[in-house]
This record gives C-alpha cells, sequence and structure tokens, in this order.
C-alpha cells in the first residue's frame, strides 16, 4: 500500500467546513421565493448528501438553530398553501438584505483594519468579500490611519478556532493551562467571550472548580481545548461585560489615570485621537502634527499602541512613557540586529 506523502494538501479545518456548509445553506434558502423541502435542501447543499437520512437530519436541525442565534430570518412554511402537511424553508430577501448604510471614512478605516486582523484566520476570505463590497460600493478606505497598528490584533493562537467555537456554542471546555511560570494546570470553563485587549486574545467565563468568573490568556493554553457536555448548556450573563473582567483581573481598572501628551502627524493614529480629552492642530509649531492629550489606565497598553504607530507618533509628556516607548523600541532593534549574520 503506498504511503500518502505528507506533503500533501491537507482539507479544511472543521470550523471552515462548518462555515461553508451554513454558506451553502444560506445561499441555496434566499435563491428561491418558494419554501425548499428537506429533499431539495439535501440536493443543494454537498456536504448534506454524505451519510444516511439519520445524520442529515442532525446536522440540518444543528444549522438551522445556529442560523437563528446568528439573526438570519429562516422561516418555516407550507410547501403548498392548500395543504400544510409537508412544511419548507426559505429566508426571506426582504428581512434578511440590510438597508442602505452610509459610513463615515474613520468607521471604513475601522472596517478595513478588521479584515487585516483576520487575515490569518478562518475568516480570511469573507472578510476580503466585504472589502470588495465596500470598494465596490464606492467607498474609500483610510489605509494610512490604521496600518501602524495592525500587529496588535493576531489570531494566531491554536486555541483560538475551537474557544470561539465554544463561546458561540455555548458548550463547556476542558483545557490545560500555565499561568506564568507555574505548572499546567486542568481548567474546566463554560466560555462567555472571546475578546482581543491590547493585541492578546483572553477567554472570560466560569471557572467550574473554583466557581468563580476567569479570564485566561489564549496564549497560555497548551494544546487544543475539548468541548464537553452539550450545547447550550448554560446561559451567559446579562450584564457580562468581558472587557471591565479582563482590566479589573490584570490591573488596568481603578487607579489614578496618567496624563500622556503626544504629538501625532496629521491624519494618524485614529485609536488614540477617539480617546483623547483635546486634539490640538499644529502644536507646538510644527506643521503637519496635533498634539493630542489623553488620560490612560494601563501604561503597557499604551506603549504597544505608540510602538506600533512607528513614527507617527512621539511622546512629548510624561518622561517615563517616553522612556517605555524607547526602551521597547530599543529591544525590538536589538532583536532584529541580533538575528543578523
Amino acid at each position: 500500500m503506498a504511503r500518502k506523502n505528507s506533503s500533501e494538501p491537507k482539507g479544511p479545518s472543521p470550523a471552515a467546513a462548518k462555515t461553508e456548509r451554513l454558506l451553502n445553506l444560506v445561499i441555496a434558502l434566499l435563491s428561491t421565493r418558494q419554501p425548499l423541502s428537506k429533499a431539495r435542501i439535501r440536493q443543494a447543499v454537498p456536504d448534506y448528501q454524505a451519510g444516511n437520512d439519520e445524520a442529515f437530519e442532525r446536522m440540518f436541525e444543528r444549522d438551522k438553530d445556529e442560523l437563528r442565534e446568528l439573526g438570519i430570518p429562516l422561516r418555516t412554511e407550507p410547501i403548498d398553501p392548500f395543504f400544510d402537511d409537508e412544511l419548507g424553508y426559505r429566508i426571506d430577501q426582504r428581512e434578511y438584505a440590510l438597508p442602505q448604510i452610509d459610513l463615515e471614512p474613520d468607521e471604513v478605516a475601522v472596517i478595513g483594519l478588521a479584515s487585516r486582523a483576520w487575515s490569518r484566520a478562518s475568516l480570511a476570505g469573507p472578510a476580503a468579500q466585504a472589502l470588495r463590497k465596500l470598494d465596490a460600493a464606492g467607498l474609500v478606505r483610510d489605509e494610512a490611519s490604521v496600518s501602524g497598528i495592525e500587529p496588535l490584533l493576531l489570531t494566531s493562537e491554536p486555541a483560538f478556532e475551537p474557544v470561539r467555537d465554544a463561546v458561540l456554542s455555548r458548550t463547556a471546555l476542558t483545557f490545560d493551562y500555565r499561568r506564568g511560570g507555574a505548572d499546567l494546570t486542568t481548567r474546566r470553563v463554560q466560555p462567555w467571550g472571546l475578546t482581543s485587549w491590547h493585541g492578546r486574545w483572553y477567554l472570560t467565563g466560569h471557572d467550574l472548580d473554583r466557581e468563580a468568573p476567569r479570564v485566561f490568556r489564549l496564549d497560555r493554553v497548551v494544546g487544543r481545548p475539548r468541548t464537553t457536555g452539550r450545547p447550550g448548556a448554560f446561559e451567559v450573563p446579562a450584564d457580562h461585560d468581558a472587557t471591565r473582567m479582563i482590566r479589573t483581573t490584570y490591573g488596568d481598572d481603578g487607579g489614578a489615570a496618567t496624563q500622556v501628551r503626544l504629538l501625532v502627524r496629521e491624519g494618524a493614529a485614529s485609536t488614540l485621537r477617539r480617546r483623547a480629552s483635546a486634539v490640538t492642530p499644529g502644536g507646538e509649531g510644527r506643521d503637519g502634527w496635533d498634539v493630542v492629550d489623553l488620560q490612560v489606565r494601563g501604561v503597557p497598553g499604551l506603549v504597544e499602541e505608540i510602538c506600533a504607530a512607528g513614527p507617527d507618533v512621539r511622546v512629548v509628556d510624561p518622561p517615563e512613557v517616553r522612556d517605555a516607548v524607547v526602551a521597547a523600541l530599543t529591544a525590538v532593534r536589538d532583536a532584529h540586529q541580533g538575528g543578523v549574520a
């Protein structure tokens, strides 16, 4: 028997295959004005054709529930208006379609940033498609205003996809976790949210062993998380605030704020400008630069943003923030020089 070549391309991941199947289902249900029977849906969606009738029924029921959880208006109607003994399914195009959307230039820039943030994740294709639709609509993206912060959002952690799926399906997780330099511990968690904060991904949820809410850094999860129990087995608290939980856990909530003054090149660092308490054009007599004043908690996160902006942002005050930025950039330079033969 011939040995399989390890260099052959692998098939799509389970998450990617599921996404493609849901998209095919949506397309099939949108393409008709009449309800489709299960038999016709099975013919239209390739993934439904594999396996027996029972497997198809289970998969289709799960997919229906997921589409409705995503807010897609899936209707169940009689196929024949005179006989209601057989039900069919369709998506009302009028309910599904979005109204005309007018975006401000900075909002379009943020969408462009989001698409690049997903460029290394399983949603890279849909993200690129969304940008093509914006381009076709005549919306001009401001690439320069967000290019500096691109390195802050990555999805390279192996645990990202299984954790994301567990959050969406409300399924409990079990995973090995290393906190700092400590040994591995096995954690059992009801996942509530998956949030990017200061360039890292965090899972918030309820720790079943400690019987308390907890926050986990995704890059400290070792191996692939495993789901346990049934989907929808728990409810996420209505007042859950993932960002506040992360800030409280990692020391960026409470305490005195630091007053920071920056010089920012015109049209650059839009995220810093949004948080500013004051923006003064032509600051300190420099044409093409603005003075941006802001109050921050969590100086390390600000230092990362400033470094990512490169030459478009300079720290005026306080000295400790300026020194932290210089130290961070010097470390990057030294690391690159050390890698040159």
